[in-house]
């Protein structure tokens, strides 16, 4: 696979390109470093809501031609937001790259917030953090986020709620947009059937200059703390999770956590896997997982099992996460190595999986970080570094959120 080209264009804008010959599609991705830990309490859901509105209808396109555009072309148009980030993104044909790039800057930089659009958006938002709530596997990890992070923007929802959804108007998505849709703030990268140069030429033309952006809150530093959050709505199953402060993305020890959370609940043959499940019967659902921020980190384990069981499970799951640090083998940590490796790798060779490795570490690292560096750097973890990245993070309580008639952990 060749190198890819990274450019910063007159206006600020930052862009990549990764060229992958015998592909003839394209994925196109529009990258912002802003998300629901970036908004006041007072706007909890503003992210995301704009993400929605963007879709509602621009300046040059009506809700419906931006979908028709898209479509008539067989593209995919799509968006999401994260706690830290939003990104808009394209597929298409090699061929259909300028309208993939028109029409994601279109939406960023030309919606038109209508009132009456907005009105109606905020219901559907509404009907989304309904069918999350209805969700007890879904919403138990909003759940953990606050009982981790309380009071502070990494530990809101990323939809919001009915409350702060109602205070958002228009202005201040207009702010929003001011504030984190500059083109210095945005990174566009474009994967598969692509030139850089015609790429950055769709760029400048598409993205208009802005002498400056407007000024953009400090992000308040993430403090893990160790809370506890029980929903006794009856449920056949109780949902268990809990949560432990882990290592950031800069964090050297980063690598050595995520080979320990594989070996502990990362398949079928983890741990926790086969324990929990195979060997107790305790739980149908176990699984640990990894996720790292720029400023902390969440290693968390979730299992679902019978209210009656869950006393059981809750103890056996920290039983096993310290048994794993205290003696995780070189058989188990070889194969959480492999299982990241193919991971990374299988993912590379599509042009979506491109799309989202080269613009996450342009956002995260500021640089293009080659996948041979980050292979190495998993290669090179040991079984020392793995146990001790693991007691380290199992040292402190956790956070815990569970739903569920059970009784809640103490």
């Amino acid at each position: 696979m060749m190198a890819p080209n990274v450019s910063i264009l007159d206006n600020g804008l930052r862009v990549a390109s990764w060229a992958m010959p015998g592909l003839e599609t394209a994925a196109v991705a529009l990258i912002t470093d802003a998300g629901s830990r970036h908004e006041r309490a007072e706007h909890n859901g503003l992210a995301h809501l704009f993400e929605h509105m963007v879709f509602k209808g621009t300046h040059r396109r009506s809700a419906r031609a931006i979908a028709e555009e898209m479509e008539d072309v067989g593209g995919q148009l799509n968006a999401w937001t994260s706690r830290d980030s939003t990104m808009f993104h394209a597929r298409i044909l090699g061929r259909d790259l300028p309208l993939a790039v028109d029409l994601i800057a279109d939406l960023v930089t030309g919606a038109r917030f209508d009132a009456d659009d907005m009105a109606r958006e905020k219901e559907v938002v509404l009907q989304e953090l309904g069918e999350a709530r209805d969700t007890p596997d879904d919403i138990v990890f909003d759940h953990l986020q606050l009982a981790a992070f309380p009071g502070q923007g990494l530990g809101r929802s990323i939809l919001g709620d009915e409350e702060s959804l109602a205070r958002i108007g228009r202005d201040d998505l207009v702010d929003w947009q001011a504030s984190h849709y500059a083109p210095q703030r945005l990174t566009l990268v474009a994967t598969g059937k692509v030139d850089h140069a015609t790429l950055c030429q769709l760029a400048a033309t598409a993205f208009p200059a802005a002498a400056t952006g407007a000024a953009v809150a400090a992000t308040e530093s993430a403090v893990f703390a160790a809370c506890l959050h029980h929903d006794s709505r009856r449920i056949e199953q109780a949902q268990l999770t809990a949560g432990w402060a882990a290592p950031s993305h800069h964090d050297p020890a980063q690598d050595a956590a995520l080979l320990f959370t594989l070996a502990a609940g990362g398949g079928m043959s983890s741990r926790l896997f086969q324990q929990v499940r195979e060997e107790r019967g305790l739980a149908y659902t176990v699984s640990a997982s990894l996720q790292p921020y720029a400023d902390a980190g969440l290693m968390s384990v979730h299992a679902a099992t019978d209210p009656k069981q869950a006393a059981a499970a809750r103890d056996l799951i920290t039983q096993v996460l310290h048994q794993t640090a205290q003696g995780l083998e070189k058989a188990e940590l070889d194969r959480a190595r492999a299982q990241a490796v193919a991971g990374l790798l299988m993912a590379l060779e599509g042009a979506q999986g491109a799309s989202d490795y080269l613009g996450r570490s342009l956002m995260v690292h500021g640089r293009f970080l080659p996948p041979a560096e980050l292979v190495a750097r998993i290669e090179a973890v040991t079984v020392d570094q793995a146990r001790a990245a693991g007691a380290a993070m199992l040292a402190g309580a956790p956070a815990r959120a569970e739903i569920g008639r059970h009784k809640p952990a103490s």
